[in-house]
């Protein structure tokens, strides 16, 4: 054994492992002036282990396994090509025997077959230099980061409804991306997994890239033309828990390895799957190692990570639990895991978008570890989301400016993304416009709105797909999206909307350069006391701002008093209700200032303010007298 191998031994029984992938799984090596592959693989309790695949006839007999220290089998061959498929035949305590899938494989045979591919010759002619260069300079946090969530099998798909493949999806996808003005594309896991309708929540081959869109190399180029294009990329990934598959990681040498042994907590509630056991070293290892596997050799620029909820809480969707060690509900050693995943996400792409997923007030999600807290660069803002999705489907009485002040007393709790996702959580499984109130023409007013509030909140941004063009239909995975919409002229206009408010955010510092800073928001009085009526302001650091008037009720407001904090002329520069966009065309006037106190400001201003819109405007200096 060599040195390196001995040392990453070492650490992935310490539970320190950044670089699991590159000791455990399937190698090229050469041995002895032997050119061959060399198989390592975790089994502690097994009996024995072999390799079994299409260069020994599956033949379980033929390559058996040495075992090194800690569980580690190893196994070298000089047999095997680039592709062939191949599994693990595990010989259990009790004599029988079972087939595993190869749970560090890079490659895997397309679902429902199981079985890994021996994947390590290809090289990658990366050409995203200047990206990969300039990343690490540019925190997040000052920048406007505005997401597309994506599910790769159902935004196209080919006339004959077969799969688009990744590289096939990388131009057109770059094409619309940029024609949208987003900034990052969010990709559902992509982590191999065999039920289709788990979407890839329920992985079991955690190193391996889906293959029902290509290879490996394909997503390479995916994320290559995307980031040569500016738009950087996100994946989802799930840590929490993993598919009772019976070639996956459950019982993977007929003890639990993965999973814990505590029946009680072993289970996920919900969903046919079992929780990773935090509390092993080997797992940790295997958990953060996949962090850093996908930031470095795919140039992820970041993670979503999915179900934290239910990692954090060991009384998650359970009436019985054993408490921690302090008597309380909370995993610690899922936190502990959470922390190094950051850590160890933070050392190899400094700066990497890591986005949690949590509907709970759990507190400190983006707090540093010093300060208690768990690492995340950001966390959805679910309850805000709730708040405002509330706030729309009331039609009787919408929420105006009092819950939107009590939402806006959390902003700065925590970074945060405002995620409009059909995620539990987060919007459900509903297109946005079937969750607006009222007739055809209010619903899509009001998604407009809705739009146009959540680009001008706090907060970074995500729309998942099809809803800037407002899709109908709540979003089916089997299907593609129904692009056919755009064939109507109000979809159309749902769209340029959509492409012109993104493109408004980015170019627009105060909407993202002082998201943190209490001084970048502030409330506008309004003399009405309408509930779907509030206006405010949002500032950056050079003190240019944009002020932004909503209403969300049904009536026009012809000459609306707001206070305004400086003398000038407010102009309207962007509204929802617009006619390009399908709006009503109400004419916005320019607002001028008086010398009329309002709330906190000794000066005012009359607006016209249209029905179920959000308007953006700029202040001009006032003409000089004489002129």
């Amino acid at each position: 054994m060599d040195k390196k191998t001995k040392g990453l031994l070492e650490e992935f029984q310490n539970g320190t492992c950044l670089l699991a992938h590159e000791l455990m799984g399937c190698h090229r090596v050469t041995r002895q002036g032997t050119a061959g592959y060399v198989f390592r693989v975790w089994a502690p309790n097994a009996q024995a282990v072999s390799v079994v695949g299409e260069f020994n006839h599956w033949d379980t007999e033929d390559l058996p396994m040495e075992q090194l220290s800690g569980g580690v089998w190893e196994a070298f061959t000089n047999r095997g090509e680039e592709g062939h498929r191949y599994q693990f035949y595990v010989t259990k305590q009790d004599g029988s025997g079972v087939y595993k899938a190869d749970p560090y494989a890079t490659r895997s045979a397309v679902p429902p077959e199981p079985s890994s591919c021996i994947c390590t010759a290809e090289k990658f002619p990366w050409g995203d230099g200047k990206w990969m260069r300039d990343f690490p300079m540019h925190s997040p946090m000052a920048a406007p980061v505005n997401i597309y969530e994506l599910h790769m099998g159902s935004w196209k798909r080919k006339e004959d409804g077969s799969f688009y493949t990744y590289s096939e999806l990388a131009d057109p996808l770059v094409e619309y991306l940029v024609d949208m003005g987003y900034t990052h594309v969010e990709l559902m896991p992509l982590g191999e997994y065999l039920r289709e309708e788990s979407l890839g929540y329920e992985t079991m081959g955690f190193y391996a890239p889906t293959a029902r869109y290509g290879k490996p190399q394909d997503l390479k180029r995916l994320v290559d033309t995307l980031h040569k294009a500016g738009i950087g990329v996100i994946l989802n990934w799930v840590p929490a828990h993993f598919p009772k598959e019976p070639a996956g990681l459950m019982e993977f040498d007929g003890t639990c390895c993965y999973e814990s042994p505590d029946a009680q907590i072993r289970e996920h509630p919900v969903y046919p799957t079992r929780f990773f056991d935090y509390s092993r070293n080997e797992v940790c290892s295997f958990l953060v190692s996949n962090v850093v596997y996908w930031l470095e050799k795919f140039h992820i620029d970041g993670l979503r990570v999915g179900s934290v909820d239910a990692m954090l809480y060991l009384d998650y969707h359970r009436p019985d639990y054993h408490p921690n060690r302090f008597g309380g509900r909370e995993n610690l050693e899922a936190m502990d895991l959470l922390r190094r995943v950051n850590r160890a996400a933070q050392q190899v792409r400094p700066n990497a978008i890591m986005v949690a997923e949590v509907a709970h007030t759990f507190p400190t999600i983006t707090k540093p570890e010093r300060d208690g807290g768990l690492g995340f660069l950001f966390k959805w803002n679910t309850g805000w989301l709730k708040e405002v999705l509330d706030n729309f489907s009331d039609s009787e009485e919408p929420n105006g400016h009092g819950k939107q002040k009590e939402a806006m007393e959390n902003a700065y709790a925590e970074n945060f993304v405002l995620p409009l996702s059909p995620h539990p959580g987060a919007t459900g499984n509903t297109s946005l416009l079937n969750k607006m109130p009222g007739d055809y023409d209010m619903r899509f007013s009001g998604l407009r709105a809705l739009l146009g509030l959540t680009m001008a909140h706090p907060g970074k941004k995500l729309l998942f797909m099809g809803n800037e063009f407002a899709h109908f239909d709540p979003w089916n995975p089997p299907k593609p999206l129904d692009w056919v919409l755009l064939d109507f002229e109000r979809h159309r206009q749902m769209q340029n909307f959509v492409r012109t408010v993104n493109h408004f955010y980015r170019n627009r510092p105060p909407f993202w350069q002082k998201e943190q800073d209490q001084d970048g928001f502030q409330w506008v009085t309004c003399e009405e006391t309408e509930k779907g009526l509030f206006a405010f302001r949002r500032i950056d650091g050079r003190s240019r701002e944009v002020f932004v008037v909503c209403n969300f009720s049904t009536r026009t407001y012809g000459a609306c008093r707001l206070g305004v904090p400086r003398r000038g002329i407010y102009k309207p520069i962007l509204s929802s209700d617009e006619l390009q966009f399908g709006g009503s065309g109400v004419e916005l006037p320019t607002a001028a200032s008086q010398s009329i106190a309002c709330g906190a400001y000794k000066l005012s201003a009359q607006f016209c303010i249209p029905a179920m819109s959000v308007t953006y405007y700029v202040r001009e200096n006032p003409p000089k007298k004489g002129v």
